[in-house]
């Protein structure tokens, strides 16, 4: 008889990560069980980027009944509109609480595939520049890696999933393996010659770096710009779990995909000191189940991941499994936005944009790269872009009959947005908890979430409103309005940190391979395992941890050692 409770590695989630653990582990002889919180996803039903507003039932204006009772936290993400709220959680049935005074926005995707499916496809490399800034401004510690530790899977997974970019051999943003870029349209060219002109070489403005094909790729086809990528992908043109990962994973026969699968903890052994399993809640039968494994990989994200240990606790780790050094669920980061300013710029009115380009433009950190800014640590980078402006300013214009209505028929100016993604510093009273009165619809302690940003993080959002506004003055742009918004943590959808890796278990949860210091078989590859934040998007630097985790881990299987 078959056993269906026995594997070789466990992954719990199958968004960023927990893809790439599960093709990673397959793909080199594993079976493996992949456990999902949410439902499937079948693309051809679940995908809706082509529907247009008239067909869905509300013209796109969202269910607000639904927006204020079942999703008032998971509603504040741009992508979670009519079309792809089915993408993001019930915070009814996810709850989470917060400290006084500290709003935190922890918004949730449990299906098959996570947030991979609604995610902003940005992709940058980090370089030493990042994995040295702990060490060089004597901030909470060192990461025990370094680019060049990450380099080769940076390649390996970029090879894999496509990215559309433009070189720029810059030290503090190193180049990926690129496919042909997209471009910019006339008012970004105008804004990007006049930095040229007035801030280089400090300043440079390129077109995103995305994960998003421009050619086709590994039997994947090209974008076709139909725009609205958060609802999904019908040609598999950006990448997700959905789109590329599972399917190879599946490929191999030795993937076993379970959803509706709400893990409730990992079960430890004291005697061997090695995880043995995970202790799981079907969400539909509410039955309750245990799966066994060699190895457990956690890549249910950053807060969840902490949260299944906190509550996976023994005698021996009363405050959480592998949790010797009283860091899990401590040093939480995300990355400061809503700073920044928006202008008109003037002239190209007889030019339009032609098909929906799934991207933006990028400025790359200029701050703190080769002299010291007063006033603030570390940097930030623009994301945004140029677009004309549509009918929708007639809302907020004064006018009436057929020839206000034949004005806002016809595209309005030029509108340009530079909005920053700044460094959050490590800090260890920022962290997560348990909260002990609170569960979730599964019966499960939820997290109390303590994080608020620092002065730091408020002096970078500041500079990012001056340097924007300065950047679109040179290029000749009128009405700027700077913007330096009170927007909380959890905003930017990057949270990191919570179970740091380092060279010191007293200090770390996670040594420079992912591997828990405590229990050896145990393995966090997403975000809790940061130890600093950049400025960058992070989720091409957990792929390449994930794939370089996943390397090591076999190897040790293979050694007798886990």
């Amino acid at each position: 008889m078959k056993d269906e409770t026995t594997y070789d590695a466990i992954v719990i989630g199958s968004g960023m990560t927990g893809g790439w653990a599960a093709k990673e582990l397959t793909e080199k002889g594993l079976k493996t069980l992949v456990l999902e919180a949410g439902r499937p996803i079948v693309p051809e039903e679940d995908y809706v980027e082509h529907v247009p507003p008239w067909e869905m039932r509300f013209r796109g204006m969202r269910d607000r009944r639904r927006q204020m009772d079942d999703q008032p936290i998971q509603s504040t993400c741009y992508a979670c509109d009519e079309w792809s709220a089915k993408f993001f959680v019930s915070d009814k049935e996810h709850p989470y609480t917060t400290a006084p005074g500290k709003p935190f926005r922890w918004i949730r995707g449990r299906q098959v595939g996570g947030r991979s499916i609604v995610w902003g496809r940005q992709v940058y490399r980090w370089s030493d520049l990042d994995f040295e800034a702990n060490l060089r401004d004597g901030i909470a510690i060192d990461w025990p890696i370094r680019y060049a530790d990450v380099a080769p899977w940076y390649d390996y997974v970029e090879d894999f999933i496509g990215i559309t970019g433009e070189a720029l051999g810059l030290p503090q943003l190193p180049d990926s393996k690129f496919l042909p870029p997209m471009e910019l349209n006339c008012a970004e060219l105008l804004v990007r010659d006049a930095i040229a002109k007035h801030f280089a070489p400090e300043r440079i403005l390129t077109i995103g770096r995305a994960a998003i094909l421009t050619q086709d790729h590994r039997g994947r086809a090209a974008c076709h710009y139909c725009g609205p990528c958060e609802r999904g992908c019908i040609t598999r043109s950006y990448f997700s779990s959905v789109n590329a990962t599972l399917p190879a994973a599946e490929k191999t026969g030795r993937m076993t995909l379970r959803p509706y699968s709400v893990v409730h903890s990992v079960s430890f052994d004291a005697r061997t000191r090695r995880a043995t399993g995970v202790r799981v809640i079907d969400a539909r039968t509410r039955a309750a189940l245990e799966f066994r494994a060699k190895a457990i990989f956690l890549c249910a994200s950053a807060l969840e991941s902490v949260r299944i240990l906190f509550n996976s606790s023994t005698p021996e780790f009363p405050n959480g499994l592998a949790n010797s050094s009283g860091e899990l669920g401590h040093n939480l980061m995300d990355h400061v936005k809503s700073g920044g300013a928006t202008a008109t710029i003037p002239g190209n009115e007889e030019r339009m944009v032609i098909g929906r380009r799934p991207n933006g433009i990028y400025v790359p950190r200029f701050r703190n790269v080769k002299t010291r800014q007063a006033g603030f640590l570390r940097g930030y980078g623009f994301q945004g872009g140029a677009h004309r402006e549509g009918w929708e300013r007639g809302i907020s214009q004064t006018g009436f009959g057929p020839e206000f209505k034949k004005s806002v028929s016809q595209p309005g100016p030029w509108r340009f947005i530079f909005g920053g993604f700044g460094e959050c510093l490590p800090n260890h009273a920022n962290y997560a908890e348990l909260d002990k009165e609170k569960v979730d619809a599964w019966g499960i302690p939820v997290l109390k979430i303590n994080c608020a940003f620092g002065e730091n993080e408020l002096a970078l959002r500041k500079d990012m409103s001056i340097t924007a506004a300065e950047m679109l003055a040179a290029a000749g742009a009128h009405d700027i309005e700077p913007f330096a918004d009170d927007e909380p943590p959890g905003f930017s959808i990057h949270e990191m940190g919570t179970a740091r890796m380092g060279r010191d278990p007293k200090t770390s949860v996670l040594n420079s391979y992912n591997q828990a210091h405590d229990v050896k078989n145990l393995f966090i590859t997403d975000g809790g395992a940061m130890v600093s934040s950049s400025c960058v998007n992070p989720s091409l630097t957990y792929m390449a941890l994930t794939a370089r985790a996943c390397d090591y881990a076999v190897r040790q299987l293979k050694k007798g050692e886990l």
